[in-house]
């Protein structure tokens, strides 16, 4: 007969929490996916990435970049590195795909580098009255627009 580390002395088997990180997106419908659930557990942000993106009020160690309200940009970042300042392809790759389909003032984005496309996703989501909801509708509706794509 052989122990396992789970055995309690009388005989039988205990249960063991095993709490695991939960998996980074490898896609860009996935990335859309997690940013939605972000902003719609967080809040959406209007303005830069974050309240006090340099943490000049509040403390990162009480209350990380990730768990404050995010602006989409921020959110689709976070998604991918979990911190809205990190910068990867598959979020720049995201960004790209949602400035595509995103309108202000009847116009899409005027320039093709990432910086262009970001400030265009951030100037749609700084219009007066956007909420979160409609905010996780449009990354929900381009989530499910790239898997019809795939």
């Amino acid at each position: 007969m052989t122990i396992q580390p789970t055995d309690l002395p009388a005989g039988h088997r205990r249960t063991i929490l095993i709490d695991l990180a939960p998996t980074p997106p490898t896609t860009v419908r996935s990335v859309f996916r997690t940013a939605a659930r972000l902003i719609a557990t967080n809040g959406h942000y209007q303005g830069d990435y974050c309240p006090d993106p340099f943490d000049r009020e509040m403390d990162p160690a009480e209350l990380p970049h990730r768990m404050r309200p995010l602006s989409i940009v921020a959110a689709l970042r976070c998604a991918v590195s979990g911190d809205p300042h990190t910068n990867s392809l598959l979020a720049d790759a995201a960004v790209s795909v949602l400035a595509l389909r995103l309108e202000v003032n009847g116009e899409g984005p005027f320039w093709g580098d990432i910086f262009s496309l970001e400030f265009h996703i951030a100037e749609w989501g700084d219009v007066d009255g956007r909420t979160t909801e409609s905010v996780v509708a449009v990354l929900e509706a381009a989530a499910d627009a790239q898997a019809v794509r795939s």
